[in-house]
């Protein structure tokens, strides 16, 4: 089905994913629903053509979603907010072999609403040259007349955590933002995320919403309905100060947001000493490496924030086999991720320990409930979390495993 974007403030105008206008669509869409530009969820629709298509879509929204009654109506004039200088951003893009992915999310950046940013593309062991002469011929100071200008270094081994840590090393700005070459972002993604560091100084990372790109293959249907990047349309803050009543909490870190959408106070982050090479695609952990940072922000005293209107599209996996993987992969990340919070935070093995009888009823539940209608082409619900629930039994494995090469490596 066509993914669309709308508002219900603007009847009849369709948008792509990542803000770009388009002509109207017909047919059957998933549509990410807003108003005045604020998220308020995903609604599915069929029309015969444009108009039918968007008020069958709107009306799903009015008929699902709480709404003011005054939803369609003229925005308030808001109160100007105290004029304070914009921080500059690093935004930190992790890419290996997919340059035509790559083109698309870096076209999306630079249409981004926000004032200082620099841009950081991280070509993490690499097949060939093409992300590195994709951005010299395209986005380099010789063909661009005005900022941001793509900056390019590579990162020789392999890993996720590896190529951010590369980036967070020649990162100028404040605020280190994070997002991958199969997004797109959107043009008040930068905004949306600065806000939140702004309006709370304990707040050391903010999270966003991550909603699909297309829905072109069974297998990305599949992983949509999954439950995919999901984390809801209301804001909300963590903290251990104020710790919310959920039982798992800190540990349930898959609930605060993923590494296609995050952002780190950049001082934070090196305190941290970045993100542990030992996690994240590309490692015998599979991930893992943005959990284990969300943790340790939180362990560090520090708020945690997740920021819905900070919104980013992903294209899902499109076969059935890459979607298996990319379930196995999820799974073994937070299986890794909870390793690694013990070898960096081990005066939380107590909390732990309370915690996991609780925790693998939640995670077997959480398999139990996805045993829904199936997606065609092989690919189930209940399949993907049998792949989900192997992978998190592997993950302490794959942890150490990853730990044991990098002390060699060392």
């Amino acid at each position: 089905m066509a993914v669309v974007d709308i508002d219900l403030a603007e009847p009849g105008a369709f948008r792509r994913p990542g803000g770009r206008a388009r002509s109207g669509p017909s047919g059957r869409a998933l549509g990410l629903v807003r108003l005045h530009g604020r998220p308020l969820g995903m609604a599915e629709a069929s029309g015969r053509g444009p108009g039918e298509l968007w008020q069958a879509l709107a009306d799903t929204a009015l008929r699902d979603f709480t709404i003011g009654a005054d939803a369609t109506g003229p925005r308030a004039t808001p109160t100007p907010a105290p004029e304070t200088p914009a921080p500059e951003v690093s935004v930190i893009v992790a890419t290996r072999n997919r340059a035509g992915m790559l083109r698309d999310c870096l076209d999306s950046l630079l249409a981004v609403a926000y004032p200082r940013f620099e841009l950081i593309v991280v070509d993490n062991d690499p097949a060939d040259a093409s992300a590195e002469e994709l951005i010299r011929r395209e986005y380099g100071p010789a063909v661009r007349d005005r900022s941001p200008v793509v900056r390019y270094v590579r990162e020789p081994v392999p890993g996720l955590a590896r190529a951010h840590n590369r980036g967070l090393a020649v990162a100028r700005g404040r605020i280190a933002a994070f997002t991958d070459d199969d997004t797109l972002v959107d043009p008040g993604w930068l905004t949306a995320l600065a806000a939140r560091f702004a309006a709370d100084p304990r707040t050391g990372c903010v999270t966003g919403l991550i909603v699909p790109a297309e829905l072109d293959t069974e297998a990305q249907v599949a992983l949509e309905r999954h439950g995919a990047f999901a984390k809801g349309y209301e804001p909300r803050v963590w903290s251990l100060r104020d710790p919310p009543a959920d039982p798992l909490f800190p540990f349930t870190a898959g609930r605060f947001g993923s590494g296609a959408n995050m952002a780190f106070r950049t001082e934070l982050l090196r305190e941290l000493g970045g993100f542990d090479p030992a996690t994240g695609v590309g490692t015998p952990a599979y991930g893992g490496d943005d959990l284990l940072s969300f943790f340790r922000v939180l362990a560090r005293g520090r708020s945690l924030a997740y920021e819905p209107g900070a919104i980013v599209w992903h294209r899902h996996r499109r076969t059935p086999e890459a979607l298996e993987a990319q379930a196995f992969g999820y799974g073994a990340g937070f299986g890794a991720y909870l390793a690694g919070a013990l070898v960096h935070e081990p005066r939380m093995l107590p909390a732990l320990l309370r915690r996991l009888p609780g925790g693998v009823r939640y995670a077997l539940a959480r398999s139990r409930e996805r045993t829904g209608t199936g997606a065609g082409a092989g690919v189930t619900p209940s399949r993907i979390a049998r792949r989900e629930l192997r992978g998190l039994l592997y993950g302490p494995f794959g942890y150490l495993r990853s730990r044991s090469r990098e002390r060699g490596r060392a």
